[in-house]
């Protein structure tokens, strides 16, 4: 008996149903925008939380008993990073503004003259770090703290207070049901897909998941502990933004060698005109030499390893398109709708190969001549040798 074929799941009446499905989603995601926030921060939180509750269940726990113990350790984690980061953060910043004045001395006193007289240049005149000094004081003197100003924007207004509190408040709730029954809400959505797509598009999630993986679960990591390696270094050094400095070359580390670059120019900006010696500009440059060390034979090859990643152009052209277009939402859900184009782009490419279009059931044209390089020609049917 011969098997009945397999109906094409984008064929010419079923692609443009499935473009008129995707419009519908679009225009649903962008009615829905206001109350998504809580939902997709939440399905984050518990889709990083699911490799752990994985390794719990395989050792013999219940699924709850590992949803509550990884759900625990996570809002312990969030809880102590939010109380630690931000005063230590707002003190950061404000040993920065308050160094500020001894940088412009340093720049106009030392920097733009070594400048002029190096490269024979005419600096000093259009050099003036007063005025930029002056207006980033006002700003944070006006602003009186990160916690002073985010406080101070949410008590604008009543209902501000009463939205902004309850989604904090629903989303521990919304991850803790994501993490225990995400599974089950997963196998319904996959039983409510047509059946000639169902395979395809369980694959493509798959590949997915293992592309956005590769990405957050192993980069988030690898940023983390150079932030945390950069910063306690620095700090060791002597260096007084040395905690500032490494966080924010952790947090663009994602980007390669864009967190060394950015972090060893700042630090040894500061180092020049807090010390000015060149024994804390060489424990500086072991400090961050000793980072990209860790990061190339250690940090990524054990955190990120062979798993497929995002590019690091697309990352930020994602979360710079998200943002532009649907606000937070859209930079919390940048990674994820990268992740889905980039397999899907994928599998167009690899459908595309194997067309009509891209000639692929043609035989290759064998050129007269070149039968010595490419063996004999083939003989018409019917010859005999």
């Amino acid at each position: 008996m011969i098997p009945a074929a397999t109906p094409d799941p984008f064929s010419d009446q079923r692609r443009w149903q499935w473009l008129a499905l995707a419009a519908g989603v679009g225009v649903l995601l962008w009615l829905l925008g206001p109350i998504l926030t809580p939902f997709v921060v939440s399905a984050l939180l518990a889709w990083l939380g699911e490799p752990l509750v994985r390794r719990i269940e395989a050792r013999g726990r219940s699924r709850t008993t590992a949803v509550l113990l990884v759900f625990t350790l996570m809002s312990l984690g969030l809880v102590l990073a939010v109380l630690l980061l931000i005063p230590l953060v707002e003190n950061q910043v404000s040993k920065f503004i308050d160094w500020l004045p001894r940088f412009g001395q340093w720049l106009t006193g030392t920097a733009v003259p070594w400048a002029e007289q190096r490269f024979d240049l005419e600096l000093a005149g259009y050099i003036d770090p007063s005025q930029l000094i002056q207006l980033l004081r006002q700003y944070w003197q006006e602003a009186g703290g990160i916690a002073t100003t985010i406080i101070g924007e949410v008590s604008k207004s009543g209902l501000a207070i009463l939205g902004w509190a309850a989604n904090l408040a629903l989303i521990p709730v919304v991850t803790f049901y994501f993490m225990r029954d995400g599974a089950s809400m997963l196998g319904k959505a996959s039983d409510l897909l047509p059946r000639p797509v169902e395979p395809l598009v369980t694959r493509l999630a798959c590949e997915s998941d293992q592309v956005l993986g590769g990405f957050i679960r192993g980069q988030l990591s690898v940023m983390i502990a150079l932030g945390t390696i950069y910063a306690v270094g620095l700090t060791a050094v002597g260096v007084d933004l040395g905690i500032l400095i490494g966080l924010v070359a952790g947090l663009v580390s994602f980007v390669p060698y864009l967190g060394a670059i950015v972090g060893l120019g700042a630090a040894v900006i500061a180092t020049l005109v807090q010390h000015g010696d060149l024994m804390h500009l060489a424990l500086v440059l072991g400090v961050f030499g000793l980072g990209q060390l860790l990061e190339s034979f250690w940090l990524t090859p054990w955190l990120v390893g062979d798993k497929i990643g995002l590019h690091p152009v697309a990352v930020i052209f994602a979360i710079m398109a998200g943002g532009q277009l649907f606000g937070f939402l859209g930079v919390l859900l940048a990674l994820p709708v990268a992740a889905v184009a980039v397999v899907v782009g994928r599998y167009a490419h690899e459908r595309y190969t194997r067309s009509k279009l891209y000639g692929a059931d043609e035989s290759p044209l064998i050129v007269a001549g070149s039968a010595g390089a490419e063996g004999p020609a083939p003989r018409e049917p019917g010859n005999t040798p």
